[in-house]
């Protein structure tokens, strides 16, 4: 006899929505670091934004690691909870979402064929301004592999 789904028992809900607000980890509170960059960086310019951890994995990833991401339309950054640790420094953290809250700011671009581009030339201009940037490349690249299994 084939088995019956199971309904859901409440309203499917968008995908931004299934995740904890959450913006305070053990050791960093995500709210407060957004809070500092908009007003140093961007004039405050970023209104009704959240930004919070992402969920828990069960495995690390194997290949790559993303560290934060932004959802413009809902006005959401998600980073990692493995940046949560003793181990990482503020000012990347801070470079972390710097990073992401440009892309608020700084518009695509589209090449001929008309494929979308994110890390342009303006954004990637605009990014070394941030003063720890080089040093947050040289941790990334010496640090990628404890958030890889």
């Amino acid at each position: 006899m084939p088995r019956r789904k199971r309904k859901v028992a409440c309203l499917s809900l968008p995908f931004q929505r299934q995740f904890a607000e959450d913006h305070e980890g053990e050791y960093f509170d995500l709210k407060a670091i957004f809070d500092k960059l908009n007003d140093k960086y961007f004039s405050r310019s970023l209104r009704r934004y959240r930004v919070i951890w992402g969920r828990r994995r069960r495995q690390r990833p194997k290949t790559y690691f993303v560290f934060a991401s932004i959802q413009e339309e809902d006005r959401v950054i998600r980073v990692h909870p493995l940046l949560d640790a003793h181990f990482v420094p503020r000012w990347f953290m801070e470079y972390v979402l710097y990073h992401e809250m440009l892309h608020a700011v700084v518009p695509d671009e589209f090449d001929p064929n008309g494929r979308r581009l994110v890390h342009t030339e303006r954004f990637k201009a605009r990014e070394r301004l941030f003063p720890a940037y080089r040093r947050a490349r040289r941790w990334e690249l010496e640090n990628l592999g404890r958030f890889l299994r």
